[in-house]
């Protein structure tokens, strides 16, 4: 029996793993920060060496997606400023975390379920509704990427008045906080550069595929 509520969910659920995965790629692959070491010249930048930045990120980073890790920038010298920032940003990413996991399961339950024959996903105008689900996010996200394409510090700017509204915490001083000085403006636009990337083409893939399907079954 086809189901309007359970395929509405699944395409949501699909669209939310999409978003989450990507997001999670700079956040929980490490070694996409250590390859910027090198690339961006943070040795140089910073006036630190390579172990001692790998410290203070790995300290950093555990401690935004660890829920009981205890906050940390190694050799670095940090603010309360600076650290109620991290703890602002530690409630975004276990919230990008938990969200990963409740679609992973909820994807992998409605799935498990369609295949037992317990309810069918409709196919709204033929396709399925991980299509629309790529259409959604590749129009979402194509327009993003165009308007901080155009400025990305702008861009910059807006992305953190929206998520950290009322709040300055988040502009660094590099003599108080100097984590700032490993985490140079360039690594946050080529992590904006990954994630809106793997949407994109994530979202792509979900819309051919939803094509193709779509031309078998005509």
């Amino acid at each position: 029996m086809k189901n309007k509520l359970l395929t509405a969910l699944f395409g949501i659920m699909v669209a939310l793993l999409i978003l989450t995965v990507s997001i999670g790629l700079p956040i929980y692959v490490r070694q996409f920060y250590y390859i910027q070491i090198d690339a961006l010249d943070i040795e140089r930048y910073s006036g630190f060496d390579k172990e001692t930045i790998k410290e203070a990120y790995d300290e950093m980073i555990e401690y935004c997606t660890i829920p009981w890790a205890e906050f940390g920038t190694g050799e670095l010298k940090y603010s309360e400023s600076g650290k109620s920032h991290f703890a602002d940003c530690k409630g975004l990413f276990l919230l990008n975390g938990a969200v990963l996991l409740i679609s992973s399961i909820s994807v992998a339950a409605l799935l498990v379920m369609r295949k037992l024959g317990i309810f069918e996903l409709e196919r709204p105008l033929g396709f399925d509704v991980t299509f629309y689900s790529g259409c959604g996010l590749l129009g979402t996200f194509a327009l993003i990427a165009g308007v901080a394409a155009i400025d990305f510090s702008a861009a910059f700017v807006v992305f953190h008045t929206i998520f950290f509204p009322g709040k300055d915490n988040w502009m660094f001083d590099p003599r108080t906080d100097e984590i700032i000085r490993i985490l140079p403006q360039d690594f946050f636009m080529n992590c904006a550069i990954l994630i809106v990337s793997s949407i994109i083409l994530l979202s792509l893939a979900f819309i051919i595929i939803g094509i193709v399907r779509k031309n078998k079954k005509a």
